[in-house]
This record gives C-alpha cells, sequence and structure tokens, in this order.
C-alpha cells in the first residue's frame, strides 16, 4: 500500500506545511521578550521562563527522535502541530511568570516533536516510487521556503503592531494572536494534506521502538562525552559552540528589549522588529555565501575564526550604541557573521565525526547549544536588571568572543592535514 502522492505532489505538501510552520513564527520574532516584560515580568524572569523551552528541548530531542519510525512520521508531525496550537494560545492568555514557565515548556515539547518527521515523511514518499533517489535539490529549498515564510510573517507583524487596529488590546498581542490563530491553520493543513500508509507493526513493536529510544538517550550523551574526553579537536568546537551560544543572547533576546528602552514603548520596538527581523534573514544568507568563499581562500578554521571573532564584535558594539539606528546597523552586521561562523564550523564538526559517530558529534553540538543559551539567558537577564542592558551585552560579546581561541586545535589540525581543503 501507498500514500497515492507522486513526487510532485508530495513535494507541493512538504513545502505548503514548511511554510505554514514557519510563517506564523515571522509574527513573534524578538516579540515573546516584549510581551513577557510588559506583563509584568522583569528581565531576568522572562529570560528565565524562555530558557525553559531550550531545556525542555534538549531533554526531550533524544529521547524522542525514535518515535515517528515507532509511530509514524505523520501521527508525530500531527502531535508536534497540535502542541504548537496550545502553546500559541499559552503564551496569548499567559500573565505569570508561571504561565510563561508553562507556555515555554509546550514550546519546547513542540520542537522537540517537530524536528525531523515532516522531512522523513517526503523522503520516504519519494522512495516508494524512486527507491534511493536523491531528494537534496528539493531539501535545499526548503531552506528558501522557510527564510521566505519567516520574512514575509516578520514584515507583516511589523505592520500589525504598527497599525495596531484594535486599540483595546495591546499592539503586540495582536501579533501573537495572529500566531496562535495561524498554528490552527497549520494543524488543518497537517492534518489535510499529509497522507502516510499504514505502517505493518505491532502496538507492541511500537512501544518496544518508542522506549528503546528513550533508553538510548543515556548511551548517547555518553557517548559523546568520552568523544570529548578523547578529542582535543572537537572538545575545542563544542567550546566555541557555547562561547557562540553566549553571544547569541545578544541579537535574539536583548535586541528587542533595547529597541524599546531606545524607542521608549514595546509598540515601537515590535514595530521595527519586524522588518529588521526580515533583513536579517537576507543578510544570514549573504553571511552564509561568504563563508564559502573564505573557507577555500584562507581555510575552514580560519573562516570560522574570523566568523567568530567578527560576530563577537557586532555583540559588543550592538552594546555601545547610542542610537535606534546605530543598533540597527549593528545587529545587521552581527547577523551577518552570525550567517559566516555556521558552515565553517559544521565543516569542522564533520572532519571529527566518522560514519559511526556522526548523528552523536552533531547532537552533543546541538545539545551544548541549548544548554549554554539556556543558562546564559537568565544570567543575562539578571545582569541587565541590575545594571543594564547594554552591560549584558557587552558581557555576552567578550564571552562570546572567546570561542576565537576555542578554534585553535581545529587550525593545527588543518595545517596538518595531508591535502588541502576541497581536495
Amino acid at each position: 500500500m501507498t500514500t497515492a502522492l507522486t513526487r510532485e505532489r508530495a513535494y507541493r505538501v512538504f513545502l505548503l506545511l514548511n511554510f505554514t510552520r514557519w510563517f506564523p513564527v515571522g509574527f513573534v520574532v524578538g516579540i515573546f521578550i516584549l510581551l513577557q516584560t510588559n506583563r509584568g515580568l522583569s528581565i531576568a524572569q522572562a529570560m528565565t521562563a524562555a530558557a525553559v523551552s531550550g531545556f525542555v528541548c534538549f531533554a526531550l530531542e533524544l529521547p524522542t527522535s525514535g518515535f515517528a519510525d515507532a509511530f509514524g512520521r505523520r501521527a508525530v508531525y500531527v502531535a508536534a502541530a497540535g502542541i504548537n496550537v496550545v502553546t500559541g494560545l499559552a503564551y496569548l492568555f499567559a500573565q505569570s511568570f508561571w504561565q510563561f514557565v508553562g507556555a515555554a515548556a509546550l514550546m519546547g515539547a513542540f520542537r522537540a516533536l517537530d524536528s525531523g518527521p515532516l522531512e522523513a515523511w517526503f523522503v520516504d514518499t519519494v522512495h516508494e516510487s524512486a527507491p534511493g533517489a536523491d531528494v537534496d535539490q528539493e531539501l535545499s529549498r526548503q531552506g528558501t521556503v522557510l527564510g521566505v515564510g519567516m520574512a514575509v510573517g516578520a514584515l507583516l507583524s511589523g505592520a500589525l503592531i504598527w497599525w495596531h487596529p484594535i486599540k483595546a488590546f495591546p499592539a503586540i498581542d495582536l501579533a501573537v494572536a495572529v500566531f496562535a490563530a495561524l498554528n490552527v491553520i497549520h494543524l488543518i493543513a497537517t492534518l489535510t494534506l499529509l497522507k502516510e500508509a499504514p505502517r505493518p507493526v505491532s502496538s507492541g513493536d511500537r512501544e518496544r521502538r518508542a522506549l528503546a529510544s528513550v533508553m538510548e538517550a543515556p548511551a548517547v550523551i555518553r557517548g559523546g562525552l568520552l568523544l570529548l574526553a578523547r578529542n582535543r579537536v572537537l572538545l575545542g568546537l563544542i567550546g566555541a559552540e557555547i562561547c557562540w551560544s553566549v553571544g547569541m543572547v545578544a541579537f535574539e533576546s536583548l535586541l528587542p528589549l533595547r529597541l524599546e528602552e531606545m524607542l521608549g514603548s514595546a509598540q515601537a520596538a515590535g514595530a521595527l522588529m519586524g522588518p529588521v527581523a526580515a533583513v536579517g534573514w537576507g543578510i544570514f544568507a549573504l553571511g552564509t555565501w561568504l563563508a564559502g568563499r573564505l573557507s577555500k581562500r584562507w581555510g575552514v578554521a580560519r573562516a570560522a575564526m574570523l566568523g567568530r571573532g567578527l560576530n563577537a564584535l557586532g555583540v559588543v558594539v550592538m552594546g555601545l550604541t547610542l542610537t535606534p539606528a546605530q543598533l540597527v546597523a549593528a545587529y545587521l552586521f552581527t547577523y551577518t557573521m552570525h550567517g559566516l561562523n555556521g558552515p565553517p564550523h559544521s565543516a569542522l564538526l564533520h572532519r571529527e565525526a566518522s560514519a559511526q559517530n556522526r548523528s552523536t558529534v552533531l547532537s552533543i553540538n546541538s545539545m551544548f547549544a541549548f544548554l549554554a543559551f539556556g543558562i546564559a539567558g537568565p544570567l543575562a537577564g539578571l545582569l541587565a536588571d541590575h545594571a543594564s542592558i547594554q552591560s549584558a551585552m557587552l558581557t555576552v560579546g567578550l564571552v562570546s568572543a572567546l570561542g576565537i581561541a576555542a578554534y585553535l586545535p581545529a587550525r593545527r589540525a588543518e595545517r596538518l592535514r595531508p591535502t588541502p581543503d576541497g581536495a
């Protein structure tokens, strides 16, 4: 039995569901932190609540990684979409610290379940009619759809907040309400469009597979830590990832708050965040393009070091700016360098991985990123509350710069490689 979907039809469904998944996110880029502080939370409380999402995703991502194989891609993706609907409503109606913590926990559960099933469904569907067929071109266009969806959503969110058509409600609340409504549309689209053949697996087999996925998580973590203990280059790369994630606190969380401080209102900051975030996605792509050019010219490790240094410099400059125009310009530079750092960092990780441990290496890198961001966020929030947002930006920027030194083992290893990069 098949899903009765041709490759072309499955591709259209894949892209459409990617758009309905990410378009709503554009409406709340940089908005959740403003929503929380405008409902009475301190900066430290808001960033602590936000950190819960990363911790929950960290805790669930490995244990739930086998659920799609056990219960089917469609079932897990529908469950994720349903949780996302509840998440949007939870943020819309949350008024206290603990209610926002609950909303963030739901967001983390959604992100853990949402990671992978749709892409796996598409590849499986294509392979039903064309076993072993390459889908690299289709998957590469997924990123374009994601970026366009986020950018369009961010632009419309900024316009909605600026317009503020319903004066009885805060402008930011309207953007969150649209986010919640669009999540419902994504759930309906998923239920309607995503088709999957029934799996010839007994309920007992499903339970065993799901349990095996949960039980494998400690072994993966233990194996990753052993790898770090034996491999100085990999240990350095994870250190660079930690420093990178600390710096991200400035342009992912503190930026909207600093704009609010400069502009005098959350509405003005929210309206500006829309177009700024949309442009940010475009220049992120420019950074990734530059990464390829620099890696060929200077080597992968030096490109990563340059990206880390310039991204950290951008964060420090963000902390020194005195006007909204200066802050936005510094942010755009910082986000370009964020894009520049990504490809060489990933390439260095793959150099240290083998076919047997590649998934473990990537998972460990991702988990340390979640942990670092989750720990740094509340600490930066405390510093912002007790000193200033600028002080918090400067501090995370300086920590981020330490990642340059963390790439030195990779640079030394690169010099000893017997063949040039790209050969």
